[in-house]
């Protein structure tokens, strides 16, 4: 008798127990993925903490295959994704609501001895498909026309990821079809370029342009495009000077897309947790204010209705 009464008078306590644990539980938020939305989903979880303290955030990189292998494994609430998300991963379950907008630049290292050349005459589309998906261009001699040119030290990245989608799929390839040495992760593939004088990739913006000073990181130098291939950086071709002036070309739709894309937040079906589902309406309303300054390009009014509408279905 004395245990029974015991027993009803603990039970209570530890119905309390259980649901202060599942409110904890309930008041993560777990985001793996894509180093290219990276900055901006720190930024928008420093931002959001501050509004909810309560909420706790568990976020790391590691490319948009892992953010979404995790989001459908159901390892984390949502995926961090950079790359068009194709008919068979909507298929898998795949949902997704898109937040911001960036793209993919080719880089150089500064001290490359044929700089001043790229700058002036930039490179066309064919001519880095010929570098990095055909393999007939293999020094900066070859490219540029001049006599006894260097090799080219080309690099992609190692892991899967939508940087290297993106790229491959401006030049009319697939990740798999790029040329270079793997490197994995946006971080080690700009810093791997910036201490190689012949050294060649691409990144995403955030990775190339100091977010604090605007200008380009240290060792990094951008490859303009040749959009109109007259064989000269024209004006209005000429805006990589700061990290103000690329993401205007961005916005105003003058890069290319690809390699401009907008970047997602994944997850397998619509996230049931009611604490994702409002960080998720705070990051399309009030969290679009962080954008610029994060080094990232707003989405459209329209594409936010759109995404708003999905989360209340």
């Amino acid at each position: 008798m004395k245990k029974a009464i015991l027993l009803s008078l603990l039970l209570p306590a530890l119905l309390v127990t259980a649901c202060v644990s599942k409110e904890k539980k309930d008041n993560t938020i777990s985001i793996s993925g894509a180093f290219a939305i990276y900055p901006m989903v720190v930024k928008w979880a420093e931002e959001y903490q501050k509004l909810h303290p309560e909420v706790r955030f568990n976020i790391s990189g590691g490319g948009a295959g892992k953010g979404l292998a995790d989001a459908l494994a159901g390892v984390v609430d949502l995926g961090m994704f950079s790359r068009e998300i194709t008919p068979a991963e909507l298929e898998q379950g795949t949902w997704y609501v898109g937040l911001v907008i960036d793209a993919v630049v080719p880089d150089i290292n500064i001290d490359n001895p044929y700089v001043d050349i790229i700058k002036q005459r930039g490179l066309t589309r064919d001519e880095f498909r010929a570098i990095y998906i055909d393999g007939t261009i293999t020094n900066w001699g070859q490219l540029l026309g001049v006599e006894n040119g260097e090799p080219i030290a080309l690099y992609t990245r190692s892991d899967a990821c939508g940087a290297a989608e993106t790229w491959a799929k401006y030049l009319g390839g697939k990740q798999e079809d790029l040329l270079g040495i793997g490197i994995f992760g946006d971080p080690g593939l700009a810093e791997t370029t910036a201490k190689d004088q012949l050294g060649f990739g691409f990144n995403n913006t955030i990775y190339v342009y100091d977010i604090n000073t605007g200008g380009k990181r240290p060792g990094l130098e951008v490859v303009p495009i040749d959009i109109n291939e007259n064989g000269q950086i024209d004006p209005e071709e000429d805006f990589y000077g700061s990290f103000e002036s690329v993401l205007d070309a961005i916005a105003n739709g003058v890069y290319p897309s690809p390699p401009s894309r907008e970047l997602y937040l994944v997850a397998k079906g619509k996230p049931q947790k009611k604490v994702v589902i409002d960080f998720l309406k705070w990051a399309l309303t009030e969290g679009q204010q962080y954008v610029p300054e994060t080094g990232f390009v707003p989405i459209t009014q329209n594409a936010i209705d759109n995404y708003l509408k999905k989360l209340e279905e």
